[in-house]
């Protein structure tokens, strides 16, 4: 993955609360990742280039100046993020976040990568939609519904691109190898994510990876203290 700190102007205190707003009326439980009308904010945000013109600037020092623009862009919410990754959705895509929203204490943590990435604003990053993920409390391991109350000021505010990975220069900027198995793949009839040999998925609250058919049982990996 790939990531930066960007200097991006604050966001303007009626644009927050619109944002507060609509948040609360989604009713996010504590690890949901929903959109935001991005419509109007576009419209009320002067800054709204300025953003993207800082991020643009660092990925064409990257050599991925195209990215950008070849992209389609939303504005995000969540109440925490459970453990999950999201290749079945998006395998054809990269995700750059850059997150708009205060620093509350709260890390993108990648356990498999070992790394976690404190969330503030103009915390920029670009990730493989297969890496397991999750926004939990700053140096936890685990996502845990109680760590998110109602009440707390929790929520972080991020736009999302879903930039093609087909992009010769993402793909090798990522570290991503494509067709390593193709006898393999070749007789899936759907998209899938296999680790270890196996089709598999992630414990939402560890972010282990574990064989489906464990999921029925409701068994949830530990990581190691």
């Amino acid at each position: 993955m790939l990531t930066r700190n960007l200097v991006i102007p604050e966001v303007p205190a009626q644009l927050g609360a619109d944002w507060e707003r609509e948040t609360a009326r989604l009713g996010l439980a504590p690890g949901d990742v929903e959109a935001l009308p991005f419509a109007r904010t576009r419209a009320r945000w002067r800054d709204y280039s300025t953003c993207v013109q800082a991020l643009a600037r660092w990925m064409e020092s990257l050599g991925l100046a195209d990215a950008l623009a070849a992209g389609e862009v939303a504005l995000m919410t969540c109440r925490g993020a459970k453990y999950h990754h999201d290749a079945l959705q998006y395998g054809g895509t990269a995700f750059c976040n850059l997150f708009l929203s205060e620093d509350r204490a709260l890390d993108l943590h990648f356990p498999r990568a070992g790394r976690r990435i404190p969330l503030h604003r103009g915390c920029a990053v670009i990730f493989d939609t297969a890496q397991a993920h999750a926004v939990v409390p700053r140096g936890t391991s685990i996502f845990r519904d109680a760590d998110f109350p109602p009440g707390t000021d929790c929520a972080q505010v991020f736009l999302s691109w879903e930039l093609p990975i087909e992009d010769g220069p993402l793909a090798r900027a990522l570290g991503l190898e494509f067709d390593v198995d193709p006898a393999a793949a070749s007789r899936l009839g759907e998209a899938q994510v296999w680790f270890d040999g196996v089709k598999a998925e992630v414990c939402p609250e560890t972010g282990q990876w574990r064989a489906q058919p464990t999921a029925a049982r409701g068994d949830c990996p530990m990581p190691a203290k």
